[in-house]
């Protein structure tokens, strides 16, 4: 993605007419692309992190007495809610490439 728009900023300022406006809607949607890209990247490893801390005070647990149920559940729940959120913008990324994908001269 950012390769590509890289490629289009390079040359936008000397370009005029219709292929102007057809690099800046492809421009626009690199950018949102790039946005959900990042976004999924950021909840999934932040789903990891969170699962790492679950199996932590898992391990943590085996030696305190301490009742730390609600703090696995808790941490659980968050590392799920972040891997669908970050699947699913994931997704939308995916339609987003394919809605834009022009195969052949146009």
């Amino acid at each position: 993605i950012i390769a590509r728009a890289r490629l289009l900023e390079g040359p936008f300022d000397s370009i005029t007419g219709e292929y102007k406006s057809v690099v800046g809607t492809d421009l626009h949607m690199l950018s949102r692309r790039a946005r959900h890209i990042n976004r999924a990247i950021i909840l999934c490893t932040l789903s990891a992190l969170l699962v790492c801390l679950v199996i932590a005070a898992l391990f943590i647990s085996a030696f305190y007495a301490a009742d730390i149920s609600r703090l696995v559940a808790i941490l659980f729940v968050l590392a799920m809610l972040g891997l669908t959120l970050g699947l699913l913008f994931f997704l939308r990324e995916v339609q987003l490439a394919t809605a834009s994908l022009r195969i052949g001269p146009h």
